[in-house]
């Protein structure tokens, strides 16, 4: 929950700009009031738009809530579902989550689905069968082919905007998890998902995190809001 649109124009004047060389696609999820002017001003660039949550009804009594058709009549591709802190604020679960996957995947929006233990779970040596249970869970009857479209952002909680990081190590062992567990599930089909770090990701860590053998990108939060430092992460192999 940051940046009026006023503020969004003005980091729109120089982030693409410092990111139009990168081979690394590039997507802010931005909140709903910002997505139009986010998306004029990202025509013409290779920044995409997204958004940070979605209902899975198409509309209805929900007041407050924003559907699927309604992203997609707005020309939206990307959208965060299950976030750490819509899961523990706003009592999302594994159940709302999958019931958003498959909204979003009907209507063609991209899904970035979020997983990740807390400190407790992590210290008790339950974070391998957590994780896996909440993945299994969200993508519960999805094709094959849905799942390839679906991109998991293996996010900590006790690392999100608490500046600490998981190890590369640990980071590169949990999203090895994830993808062991779709390859169970799904096959082969594992290889075509994309799987994110998220929690504490800067630029002084990210070509260490991103040249790890599972993380394949990733979801970045409070660094993502200074467009300098973001760039920098957008380009960690340059």
């Amino acid at each position: 929950m940051n940046k009026s649109p006023e503020d969004a124009k003005a980091f729109m004047q120089s982030f693409p700009e410092l990111v139009k060389e990168s081979e690394s696609e590039v997507v802010l999820c931005v909140p709903y009031i910002d997505v139009c002017v986010m998306k004029e001003l990202a025509k013409d660039t290779n920044v995409k738009i997204g958004v940070q949550n979605v209902h899975y009804e198409e509309k209805g009594a929900y007041t407050g809530e924003v559907s699927v058709k309604m992203l997609k009549d707005i020309g939206m591709e990307y959208v965060i579902i299950g976030h750490s802190e819509r899961r523990q604020y706003y009592n999302e679960t594994d159940e709302s989550v999958n019931k958003k996957l498959k909204a979003s995947l009907a209507n063609g929006l991209k899904p970035i689905v979020c997983v990740g233990e807390t400190l407790e779970q992590r210290e008790a040596g339950i974070t391998k069968d957590f994780v896996t249970t909440q993945v299994r869970l969200a993508l519960d009857g999805l094709s094959n082919e849905d799942v390839a479209k679906t991109i998991i952002a293996y996010e900590p909680i006790w690392a999100i905007g608490t500046g600490k990081t998981a190890s590369k190590e640990d980071a590169n062992e949990a999203c090895a998890w994830i993808r062991d567990e779709i390859r169970n599930l799904f096959g082969a089909v594992a290889e075509e998902v994309i799987i994110q770090y998220g929690g504490s990701v800067k630029s002084s860590n990210a070509n260490e995190l991103f040249n790890m053998s599972d993380i394949d990108g990733g979801l970045v939060g409070g660094a993502s809001l200074d467009p300098e430092e973001f760039a920098k992460i957008v380009n960690y192999n340059k």
